[in-house]
């Protein structure tokens, strides 16, 4: 898969959160194959997939219920990762800090 469809950003934050090696790996593939799951969503993939994180905040549990979540209605996703609001690229940037231009 691409590896493009995690910003740099959000994998910094992936490692943060998640410090196992191997957790993390499994964490990133998932992540991947979420990313091409809601490409019809039409959405930013990274804000879709940092909502899964924020939410997950750290636990392979939480983060497997906000893939499921993901999954069932992605606009509930947002709303719980706190990404939901017309101001969603103000609070992305303060989540994962700026973007690189």
């Amino acid at each position: 898969m691409d590896e493009d469809l995690i910003s740099d950003r959000l994998l910094g934050r992936v490692r943060r959160d998640f410090p196992d090696a191997d957790v993390r790996r499994g964490i990133l593939g998932a992540l991947r194959i979420l990313a091409v799951e809601l490409e019809d969503s039409l959405q930013s993939t990274e804000r879709l997939l940092t909502a899964v994180v924020v939410i997950a905040a750290g636990d392979v549990d939480h983060f497997r219920s906000a893939v499921r979540l993901a999954r069932t209605d992605w606009r509930d996703l947002l709303m719980a990762g706190g990404l939901g609001d017309r101001d969603w690229p103000r609070t992305l940037d303060e989540m994962l800090g700026p973007a690189r231009r």
